[in-house]
């Protein structure tokens, strides 16, 4: 059987040895909760109630999962961050929301899958050389928004270093915020980085992707509470 065929096999065998995904799944949220040591094919099979046998159908051994993972965590940050980077904007306070938004949607940036990675790579040397290649793949593509928003390269450097190890030191020190702190934050962090005041429309796009209105200065309630308010009385 050719590779390409076993592996297709193994993808679609999703009976009682789990699935590709699932063992996938369950070393992600293992080395989130405890690190890589916890990555071990027998912990994750009981932790799947699964067969330790059965995760060799999908994986050739332990240093495979691990590069998935890593693959994972490259795709997921790095591309979610370098997406955002590169979104449409009409003008830089715009441009530098949308890479805000990595920091309060675990979708497009897991911060705690990077603070487990970054823990991983004080233990791997290969794992730290991908760390530093994918730190200079963020800041240069935070580099390269600015530049299109005529800044000057050095200042454009500059400005997504600022950014960038900003949000690193949060993610290091463990930082946890509340939402509406934040959101308070937000505009003063907008006009430090860019140099500009954000206006109140972007400022109202942001918080509303989120589900919250600004309804006075540092007041946010949930959108939808602006909706009734909104409303006649007799409906």
């Amino acid at each position: 059987m050719t590779q390409a065929g076993r592996t297709k096999n193994k993808a679609q065998d999703s009976g009682w040895r789990g699935s590709v995904d699932v063992w996938l799944d369950a070393a992600y949220e293992a080395l989130k909760e405890s690190g890589v040591d916890a990555v071990r094919v027998m912990p994750l099979a009981k932790r799947l109630n699964l067969s330790r046998t059965s995760f060799y159908w999908f994986y050739e051994d332990r240093e495979q999962l691990l590069a998935a993972l890593l693959a994972r965590w490259r795709d997921k940050n790095t591309g979610g961050l370098v997406g955002q980077c590169e979104r449409y904007a009409e003008s830089v306070s715009e441009a530098i929301l949308n890479v805000f938004e990595c920091w309060l949607n675990p979708a497009l940036f897991d911060s705690q899958f990077e603070f487990a990675v970054r823990s991983w790579a004080l233990q791997s040397d290969e794992v730290a050389g991908q760390i530093a290649l994918a730190d200079d793949a963020r800041i240069n593509a935070l580099a390269a928004m600015f530049r299109r928003f005529g800044y000057e390269p050095g200042a454009a450097d500059a400005r997504a270093r600022t950014i960038y190890l900003t949000q690193i030191g949060y993610i290091s020190m463990k930082t946890t915020e509340d939402v509406i702190v934040r959101f308070r934050r937000i505009p003063q962090y907008v006009t430090v980085f860019t140099g500009k005041s954000p206006k109140r429309r972007e400022l109202d796009r942001f918080f509303g992707q989120f589900g919250y209105a600004e309804t006075e200065p540092g007041v946010f309630v949930p959108l939808v509470e602006t909706f009734e308010e909104a409303l006649p009385d007799d409906q």
